[in-house]
């Protein structure tokens, strides 16, 4: 029933290519006066300390209604202000803004299955009974393996990741139940690798971030840009900044599927709104309509209560970004050092919060305010005739 509702209220939305442009709500059946709190509640979160300061960019219908920097992107060694320009450590948004669109760009040139095992294409990954475990698996987090890697235990180096990898034992049968695992996508790029023959952040960039004109976007920053990027934490005494926050990435270099991208919130509302439009964006297509509806839609096994699509969320433990008001079928993803992103197909809405909520002592905490703002959003729509049509004709 949720399925066909979808796909139902996705026909009456034919999908219309926007270029992102600036305008008033109003324009887009928003409210400002609405809209206008989610000043006081970042500014809230900023004076509990729970964030430094962040970025907020709010879009409809191809239009952004709200975009603003508040409080600072640094505190220590000295404080900065927040700009809209701020480069972020993005982390776990890696795995939606790089690796699974990386995947499905593979799946529509035929050279990799969904619901092929992932050892047709990393032989040495059927080790300790994961022969069975298939692509679609690793994309949804039902493999049964393990959130991470041993860090108890000193190694570097990609391939030193990827034999760690191929050598876990999962811990529940596949297909058993939602275990969210950054291995499930260290795996995923080195299938991309494989396949592709390019390692991630070259296959990204050349298929993904330039066709966009994601010019922001990448891994491994270079250092003359680092004084752009929002500082994380310390690691052995020294404070991180353009350096990757998650340690398993770091240790293999910076480069993994799971982590490691750096990008503002203007790059990644080109990439929301090119998945809003249905794998395009200004006349370059990344995917096809039909990817990014399976992209988006459950992709869970029959039965499961958490529900995930290919890479992005859609009701789980973790969908906090979804508010109180934006319904089950919206989907998105969060990231460890205080990112998130969220996209509403029904109100053709998206919300992109980055904060740095990691900085500068590795506490503070984004989990209310990410569903705090995004209950701000979704209460300042003040129309949404696809939806009212469907009740119209369901009645």
């Amino acid at each position: 029933m949720f399925l066909r509702g979808l796909i139902f209220l996705l026909l009456l939305n034919p999908i219309q290519a926007q270029v992102l442009s600036s305008g008033k709500p109003e324009d887009v059946g928003m409210s400002s006066e609405r809209l206008a709190r989610l000043d006081e509640v970042i500014e809230a979160s900023i004076a509990q300390e729970e964030i430094p300061g962040a970025v907020v960019l709010v879009a409809r219908q191809g239009r952004i209604v709200y975009r603003k920097a508040l409080g600072h992107r640094a505190l220590v060694p000295r404080q900065e202000a927040m700009t809209l320009d701020t480069l972020f450590d993005v982390a776990s948004l890696t795995k939606v803004i790089a690796t699974t669109p990386s995947i499905m760009i593979l799946v529509e040139e035929g050279k990799v299955s969904l619901t092929d095992p992932v050892s047709k294409y990393l032989p040495s990954f059927a080790q300790h009974g994961k022969g069975s475990i298939t692509v679609v698996q690793l994309l949804t987090h039902y493999s049964g393996l393990r959130p991470d890697l041993d860090l108890d235990q000193p190694w570097e180096g990609y391939e030193t990741a990827i034999e760690l990898a191929f050598q876990e034992k999962p811990i529940a049968p596949p297909g058993e139940r939602f275990i969210y695992s950054d291995i499930n996508y260290i795996v995923l790029a080195e299938m991309v690798r494989e396949v592709s023959g390019q390692y991630l952040d070259e296959f990204a960039a050349q298929r993904i971030f330039l066709p966009l004109e994601m010019t922001k976007t990448r891994f491994l920053p270079p250092p003359q840009i680092h004084d752009q990027i929002a500082p994380t934490d310390y690691r052995d005494g020294r404070m991180l900044r353009g350096v990757v926050h998650d340690q398993t990435t770091a240790r293999m270099g910076g480069v993994a599927g799971h982590a490691g991208v750096f990008s503002t919130v203007e790059d990644t509302a080109i990439y929301a709104q090119m998945i809003l439009d249905g794998g395009r964006y200004n006349g370059v297509r990344i995917l096809s309509p039909l990817s990014v509806l399976q992209m988006t839609i459950p992709q869970s096994p029959a039965g499961a209560t958490d529900w995930r699509g290919l890479g992005f969320d859609i009701r789980t433990p973790f969908s906090g970004p979804r508010g109180d008001l934006f319904p089950v079928g919206s989907f998105g993803h969060t990231g460890y050092t205080g990112t998130s992103l969220w996209i509403d197909p029904f109100s053709e809405v998206f919300v992109i919060l980055f904060t740095n909520r990691v900085h500068s002592d590795g506490g503070g905490s984004v989990i209310a305010l990410r569903k705090r703002v995004a209950s701000v959003v979704a209460a300042s729509v003040m129309d949404l005739p696809a939806v009212e049509e469907y009740y119209y004709h369901r009645n």
